[in-house]
């Protein structure tokens, strides 16, 4: 242990009693030497804020502790499958806001990335940011052609400050993880690798600019959503170059009002956009606070939003999609069996789930959420309640799903920020319904048919591959009786195997891998041959 990492040691130590946050783990079952610890500890010497709650005290403790640990704080916010309420909420105000580093450091960075020195490349550059953040800050500028742009920049040593702070991050988890029933319950390792790989991800400038080419792409002269053009020319893995957006924040009621903006119509593109992402582009963008969305100050009773930000996305694999429109259509439908069937079919929860207790369960969930008008019902905290009722019966939420059940909170908050009367059912049905028809129509199927046939000559090609082995190492017959039984059985196993991935619906059966399919084919053949009665084979 270097002395900038047991001096970093001893600042976290220093929150972690200033805030009292030993008082957190006491709800924890931990072993006598913690308990011990904990109550001789120096922290008890100092009392704890009473006008501060526990979600209250964490909040600040991550403030005061810097950007790594504000960045931990939003993303743990996110998970609320896993922490209480009070908490979750709390952490959820983190501001991600940190005084700018000097000009000359950015100026510099930017030399070094692009190699050419700055006056070479705009013809004018502001050196006071317009924007800085923890992991980096963004500044204006013009190029030599007179386009409007802004240059975001990698702070400088924070990839490093990042590293030796994760670590003692894992060191925490590992520690409540080994020796906490509950903390085990809570996976606070996985929680920690999953942080510690989406900010390093937003370290990388070019990801972040791929990102936004491709939304860019899926949003095309779309009414409804406007994503700034990325200048590849100068873009690096800590430079990016984006064009500067004219809008008003979202957040902006006057602003938005005084330009007389349809805010039904407002509210209710922000839902299109999050299904248009999710369900026909299966790529969303996964960090839309309102920080990240403004408004064009075209057209206001034809509103369109404009997003920036680009550094966290999400998306589904096709059976993800699938599920989570069918749960959808089934919550409404208040089919809960049909509810806990689907997850079972997904892979979401084990497949020896009692399906009539998760149904009982899932029951228990939704009836009181359902007694309110529809228009009242919040479909994030309805995916988040099912999370947790989940979780009771084994289910592994997916990083994706996470993903998603944040941006729909986001997106379903501030929609009814800005026209408090928002259905988002009604709003939304529709486009899950025309989605569902689409999949269903047979240009849809023989485009899944086509793909598939598309791998058939890798697995030829295996199956070839195979084959010549076998040619080379031919198998000797030997005089003996062939045990048929076996093989039978074998085959039964392998029809079983293919058949799971199928899945209970005809419909999705055009969309399963080959791989399925041939273990059937397999399998089939050999519970109906007939074998050969003297002999078997061996090598």
């Amino acid at each position: 242990m270097n002395l900038t990492a047991l001096l970093r040691l001893l600042r976290i130590l220093h929150i972690f009693t200033r805030y009292r946050l030993d008082q957190l783990l006491d709800a924890f079952p931990l072993p006598w030497a913690g308990r011990f610890l904990l109550k001789v500890g120096p922290w008890r010497l100092r009392p704890a804020p009473k006008e501060l709650s526990r979600g209250a005290r964490l909040r600040l403790a991550c403030e005061d502790l810097g950007p790594v640990f504000i960045k931990f704080g939003q993303i743990l916010s996110t998970r609320r499958d896993l922490l209480p309420d009070d908490i979750a909420l709390e952490l959820a105000r983190l501001q991600d806001k940190v005084p700018p580093f000097p000009a000359d450091q950015a100026r510099k960075r930017i030399e070094e990335q692009l190699g050419q020195p700055i006056e070479s490349i705009f013809f004018s550059f502001s050196a006071e940011p317009l924007a800085s953040a923890s992991v980096a800050q963004v500044h204006a500028a013009r190029l030599m052609d007179g386009t409007e742009v802004v240059v975001k920049v990698i702070r400088p040593g924070i990839g490093e400050v990042i590293g030796q702070d994760i670590q003692w991050l894992f060191l925490a988890a590992r520690l409540l993880e080994r020796y906490s029933l509950e903390g085990r319950r809570l996976r606070p390792v996985d929680v920690v690798r999953d942080y510690e790989n989406t900010i390093f991800d937003e370290l990388d400038l070019h990801r972040e600019a791929a990102n936004a080419s491709q939304l860019r792409r899926n949003f095309e002269d779309s009414p409804l959503l406007y994503v700034p053009k990325i200048y590849w020319d100068w873009c690096r893995h800590k430079v990016m170059v984006m064009e500067r957006i004219s809008g008003l924040a979202v957040t902006d009621m006057p602003a938005l009002l005084d330009q007389r903006t349809d805010m039904k119509k407002l509210a209710e593109r922000g839902v299109e956009i999050f299904f248009t992402q999710v369900f026909r582009d299966s790529f969303f963008h996964a960090d839309m606070h309102p920080g990240n969305i403004f408004v064009s100050r075209s057209h206001p009773w034809e509103p369109q939003y404009i997003a920036i930000d680009f550094g966290i996305v999400g998306s589904l694999t096709p059976e993800d999609q699938n599920y989570l429109a069918r749960n959808l259509m089934a919550f409404f439908k208040r089919d809960y069996r049909r509810v806990a069937q689907l997850h079972i079919d997904s892979g979401w929860v084990p497949a020896e789930t009692r399906i009539n207790e998760f149904e009982a369960a899932i029951r228990s969930v939704c009836e009181p959420i359902f007694e309110r008008p529809l228009k009242d019902i919040s479909f994030g905290q309805l995916l988040l309640r099912l999370f947790q009722t989940a979780r009771r019966f084994n289910m592994e939420v997916q990083p994706q799903l996470v993903l998603l059940q944040k941006t729909l909170l986001n997106i379903e908050g501030l929609g009814r920020q800005l026209y408090p009367d928002l259905d988002l059912w009604a709003t939304g049905q529709p486009y899950l319904e025309r989605w569902m028809r689409e999949r269903a129509m047979p240009q849809h199927q023989l485009r899944n048919w086509q793909q598939q046939l598309e791998q058939v000559p890798p697995l030829l090609h295996s199956t070839r591959q195979a084959l010549d082995r076998l040619a080379q190492h031919p198998i000797q017959p030997v005089m003996a009786r062939t045990n048929n039984t076996g093989l039978r059985l074998a085959g039964l196993l392998l029809s079983l195997i293919g058949a799971s991935g199928l899945g209970t619906e005809p419909a999705l059966w055009s969309q399963a891998e080959p791989t399925h399919w041939l273990l059937i084919v397999v399998g089939g053949w050999l519970v109906l041959r007939r074998g050969l009665p003297r002999s078997e084979y061996r090598r």
